[in-house]
């Protein structure tokens, strides 16, 4: 045990002394090292942090939830555009009717969607969201309130001229939320009394665009904008336990009925499916991984040649001392080890400089981004070892050449 830790010592030591006496030849074979783990650290972290939060958006869409609207939000594959714009927009008697015939949907909500400028006095938003929701709304996309509160019953049955305003909404023409509540402000000429705010959600991927919103209940909303422009949707959320797939069956089936489309028509209405947005996403950010990956293969596999021709010198100038080593009884294995370290330590101080350029940029990123980005623990682990990896393979034939030499011709060499 004593005779490991002593060799250890002495392998620490003279790496470090080599790095000292040469240093340009050192930071040329540690930045391939340095630069293959900056690519794999880096996209992993800013591509895993950008995902993880739009999944965390398109949960937000509600889950086991399917969009019944005129367009495929995937394109449709190899249909026109002009067939999408032909389509009829969603009802609000078709939504009741769903409702009505579905057994498999816990919920269904009726949405009109739109844009116009609202006002306060002297000050104006341009182009405000305006979302006209029904009652169900808020139990298919959960609402977090920062001030006030959800539409009551009576409101939504009457159509009374209040709203739900987005917290920027509500900072721009306020300064601040607490004051927005009990405030009147006006949309297309009609006085809307604000009665909640919706609590900030910041950038947004996917998704409602809460932040920069007004919500009017569907009645109100109706007497304002042509329901027809406003590019209406349904939303059906299933039952606990209800497959996505059974749900868009039989709501297929249901839309089919109701629409009173013969065995022969083609839908004139698409399922999109919260789930398979999902998997969609799941999947291209998969794909930038593999590339991200790729490079940094490649750039590690030049690093590791690099320290590899690092090795093979380090060992044609310490022959005579290897010889002097062996002669006076260092085993193989001592020698081996000695080499296979050091390279593993270069490999290991290339990763700990590719990880600090990581953290600059996570530092750098997270600001415009407006989510954090963040090197995860398994991330660490996983440079460590692949350090550990590229180290020994660069280590191992310069290592055993040196464990075979002959002492005597090795002394003489010099």
């Amino acid at each position: 045990m004593h005779k490991t830790i002593s060799i250890l010592k002495n392998s620490l030591r003279l790496t470090f002394q080599e790095l000292r006496v040469n240093k340009l030849r050192t930071a040329l074979s540690l930045t391939g090292v340095a630069f293959g783990i900056f690519c794999i650290i880096g996209v992993l972290a800013t591509v895993g942090s950008l995902e993880r939060n739009i999944q965390n958006e398109v949960k937000g869409l509600g889950s086991n939830t399917i969009y019944i609207d005129k367009w495929d939000y995937s394109g449709g594959p190899d249909y026109p555009i002009w067939k999408f714009r032909a389509r009829p927009v969603m009802k609000f008697a078709e939504a009741a009717l769903i409702r009505e015939k579905s057994q498999l949907a816990e919920g269904i909500a009726y949405l009109m969607q739109t844009g116009t400028s609202i006002s306060y006095k002297d000050f104006v938003i341009q182009s405000a969201g305006v979302y006209g929701i029904v009652e169900s709304q808020i139990e298919i996309q959960p609402i977090k309130f920062e001030n006030g509160r959800y539409f009551s019953q009576s409101e939504f049955n009457a159509g009374t001229n209040v709203c739900i305003i987005g917290f920027a909404n509500a900072e721009s023409l306020f300064g601040t939320t607490e004051r927005a509540l009990g405030k009147q402000i006006e949309v297309k000429g009609k006085k809307v009394n604000i009665v909640g705010v919706i609590k900030k959600e910041g950038t947004n991927f996917v998704g409602w665009d809460y932040d920069n919103c007004i919500m009017l209940p569907y009645r109100f909303c109706k007497q304002i904008f042509e329901e027809e422009f406003s590019n209406p949707i349904i939303i059906a959320k299933g039952k606990e336990n209800i497959t996505t797939s059974a749900l868009m069956d039989e709501l297929k089936g249901i839309m089919r009925q109701v629409r009173k489309l013969s065995p022969t028509q083609e839908d004139n209405f698409s399922l999109n499916s919260v789930e398979a947005f999902s998997q969609a996403i799941k999947g291209f950010f998969s794909t930038v991984n593999i590339v991200g990956g790729i490079i940094g293969v490649i750039s590690l596999i030049v690093g590791l040649f690099g320290i590899a021709n690092i090795m093979f010198v380090t060992v044609k100038e310490r022959t005579s001392i290897i010889g002097l080593k062996k002669a006076i009884g260092a085993k193989k294995s001592s020698i081996l080890i000695e080499f296979l370290l050091e390279a593993t330590i270069l490999c290991l101080m290339g990763g700990a400089f590719g990880l600090f350029f990581v953290w600059i940029l996570t530092l750098i990123l997270s600001g415009p981004l407006k989510f954090p980005i963040y090197i995860s623990v398994p991330m660490l682990f996983a440079t460590v070892i692949v350090c550990l990896v590229v180290g020994i393979l660069a280590g191992i034939f310069p290592a055993s050449r040196a464990a075979k030499m002959d002492p005597v011709v090795a002394i003489r060499s010099k």
